[in-house]
């Protein structure tokens, strides 16, 4: 117990310091608590270690917690009344970074299921660091801004349902188009059933509670309702970030979702440092990176930048600048980190592997400020607004956000 006592503290005093120096250098607090869990595991001070069966318990609450925070700051009506160019942008931001990653992964010999896992890691793109760079540069309101926001909630959406389908394939001897035929329609039937059920019995059973509720009880009500549908989807057959997800999903459209979320952001304070802390000790840099593992590394986050870049030139029609809807496109964050760890506590891919995608997630998101600063500073005709407040990224659907957006030109096209 004492050894447990001094990880938490450990854990709970760096990832908030490593997490503040990273926010002064303009970086996720995400990114500072992964250094902090590399300095505090057996890479460094040895106070962490990521194989401790209630740490890891620990850290799966906080990944429960994240994935359900994420669904609840997800309007899937805007995903559905996506069209054109969003609708461009989201595909190509799917299958290129997909493909790339699949394609080094399976060059450097791994199995097909920790091919696709990696090509899954490398469509993650993090809404709210995309949003925080944006507002920084204060292009927030604009046409590009609006799509790049939408096109990332239907590429997490993807990311999440085609992680919780490949993780559940593992242990598969040899994975079979009719293991994945499977695979896809239990999650699709347990998708299809939640959102169901949700979208009727989720508002008159809040309002009820709402009635009868004690002080913080729907928050917790809430969380409750997000662990249920984890158990439901491990007991499916599927991840359980499946669940948390579809929890946060359903109760977004309630009138009870601010207070589920301060429910969920309290209890996130104290679990999710401890799922990234565990994210970075699990990182082995104790032996010399090898000439593979580097090389590794530098081409999935090649692949990973320059299929985001792409995308955003997939809408040829779009005459706005669709260089800097690539590159606000390209931060992992967060969301890169829960794919990779899913990955390896499933054992569906190596612990080389693993560090490969973490520091892909890592570098993209630290080289995203540079890439939209340079794009917006080059393009005179984008017109610029104060930074954006903070509160303004809490809302993924970016709802009713005026395009500020792009002085008009003779011939110009929005």
């Amino acid at each position: 117990m004492y050894s447990f006592l001094i990880s938490i503290a450990a854990i709970l005093i760096a990832t908030k310091l490593f997490g503040e120096l990273a926010r002064k250098f303009g970086q996720s607090s995400s990114i500072g608590a992964v250094f902090a869990g590399a300095v505090l595991g057996a890479n460094g001070l040895s106070l962490l270690d990521p194989r401790d069966p209630t740490l890891h318990s620990l850290a799966q609450l906080g990944l429960l917690v994240l994935v359900f925070q994420i669904g609840l700051r997800t309007d899937v009506g805007v995903l559905r009344r996506t069209r054109g160019t969003t609708l461009m942008v989201a595909a190509a931001a799917i299958a290129l970074p997909f493909g790339g990653g699949f394609a080094v992964a399976h060059y450097f010999g791994f199995r097909v299921l920790a091919s696709l896992i990696v090509g899954a890691a490398l469509t993650a793109t993090s809404f709210g660091i995309s949003s925080k760079v944006l507002g920084d540069a204060g292009v927030f309101r604009t046409r590009e801004a609006e799509i790049t926001r939408t096109a990332v909630l239907a590429v997490d959406v993807f990311g999440v349902l085609a992680l919780s389908v490949l993780v559940s394939l593992d242990g598969v001897k040899r994975v079979s188009f009719g293991d994945v035929g499977r695979t896809i329609v239990v999650a699709v039937a347990f998708i299809a059933a939640t959102l169901a059920v949700g979208r009727y019995a989720m508002p008159p059973l809040f309002r009820l509670l709402d009635r009868i509720r004690g002080r913080d009880s729907l928050g917790l009500f809430g969380v409750a309702l997000a662990i249920v549908l984890s158990a439901i989807a491990i007991l499916s057959g599927l991840a359980m970030i499946i669940g948390a997800f579809l929890a946060g999903a359903i109760l977004q459209p309630t009138p009870q979702r601010g207070e589920i979320d301060r429910t969920a952001t309290s209890l996130g304070h104290f679990l999710v440092p401890i799922f990234f802390a565990v994210v970075g000790a699990s990182v082995d840099l104790s032996a010399p990176p090898s000439q593979t593992a580097v090389v590794l590394t530098v081409l999935l986050i090649a692949a990973g930048i320059g299929g985001k870049i792409l995308a955003g030139y997939a809408p040829w029609w779009f005459q706005g600048n669709k260089l800097l809807i690539g590159t606000s496109m390209v931060p992992g964050g967060e969301v890169g980190l829960i794919f990779a760890q899913m990955g390896l506590a499933t054992a569906a891919i190596s612990p080389q592997l693993f560090g490969a995608v973490v520091l892909t997630s890592v570098a993209t998101t630290f080289v995203t400020p540079l890439l939209v600063t340079t794009v917006v500073s080059r393009d005179e005709d984008l017109e610029k607004e104060e930074a954006t407040p903070a509160e303004a990224f809490k809302t993924p659907d970016g709802r009713r956000l005026t395009a500020v957006g792009r002085k008009q030109t003779p011939g110009h096209r929005r």
